[in-house]
């Protein structure tokens, strides 16, 4: 069948009678913050995970890419598309429930905003670290998310995955998993975050609601959320931070067509407007090389890079 149908064709006959969005060419700057990056071959947002793990099944038969994105809040796409299936989380897999006892449960696809009002409603606290972070639940838990001194981790009681063939769907405890910073298992081991739960605290409301807004207050300030982005372009160095390092080479303003070392954060490489992947990549490598030369500090990139 694979031989005579194109990839589109054989998701559409497989995904019959299943929610889920199928698109062909799809433009994904459309779904990511930094607005820059060419069309997906076939986009998919399933709307459930019966949907997902048909179409992983298709794809794996088939051997084509298979590339999946949470919002694209912590990517950079090429401007040359990526080829074969792109699936999108957010917007389709969006289940949230509380369980009791302080858990609660939620699909990969949620805005990791709505789950932090969601505590906030259920006066459950220990997510307001995570206000105001840009993605979703699902990304959040594939690298570890983290600010103002919290991690994902410090609240993650377990979580639920496929591989990427559609096969072996199962819950893995949180105390099975070796997590760090800016790291976790899902990053090299091939399987996709479907739901996760969380371990929260019962809290007051008014304390977590003043926690949260003093933390997005901060981000207001510090950060330029008024230009597309990628949030925090390198990790934390062993020695000191990123964006000192940068700022103290005198690189704030620093250019590459249309991408720019913030002048707010010198942290964030942000789009002026008209930015292509091939600019920021650039603007990425002279940051580097600079700091490298003038600190002698090796900064890894904390955005991936997708393309084929």
């Amino acid at each position: 069948m694979s031989d005579k149908m194109t990839l589109y064709d054989e998701l559409r006959t497989a995904l019959h009678g299943l929610d889920a969005d199928l698109i062909e060419n799809e433009p994904l700057k459309e779904h990511c913050t930094f607005k820059i990056g060419g069309s997906a071959e076939v986009f998919l947002c399933p709307k459930s995970e019966k949907a997902l793990i048909k179409a992983l099944e298709v794809v794996s038969r088939r051997g084509d890419k298979l590339t999946v994105l949470g919002s694209g809040s912590n990517v950079l796409i090429s401007d040359k598309g990526i080829s074969g299936l792109t699936v999108k989380l957010t917007g389709g897999l969006t289940d949230i429930i509380y369980l009791g006892d302080g858990v609660i449960g939620c699909s990969a696809g949620v805005p990791l905003s709505r789950l932090c009002t969601f505590a906030l409603d259920k006066e459950l606290a220990g997510l307001e670290f995570a206000y105001g972070i840009p993605g979703s639940v699902g990304g959040a838990v594939y690298m570890n998310a983290g600010a103002y001194g919290g991690e994902m981790k410090d609240v993650l009681l377990s979580v639920r995955s496929v591989s990427k063939d559609g096969t072996g769907l199962s819950e893995t405890p949180a105390s099975e998993m070796d997590i760090s910073y800016r790291k976790t298992p899902f990053m090299t081991n091939g399987r996709i975050v479907t739901a996760a739960y969380f371990q929260l605290k019962p809290g007051k409301r008014e304390d977590i609601l003043g926690r949260m807004t003093e933390l997005m207050n901060k981000r207001k300030a510090s950060q330029p959320l008024d230009y597309p982005s990628a949030g925090s372009t390198f990790k934390r160095p062993e020695n000191g931070y990123a964006a000192a390092h940068i700022d103290e080479c005198g690189l704030k303003g620093l250019s590459h067509g249309g991408a720019r070392v913030s002048e707010k954060h010198a942290g964030f490489i942000i789009n002026t407007g008209n930015a292509a992947s091939d600019d920021v990549l650039s603007l990425i490598n002279e940051v580097k090389a600079v700091v490298l030369e003038k600190h002698g500090v090796e900064l890894t990139p904390e955005v991936e890079y997708l393309s084929d």
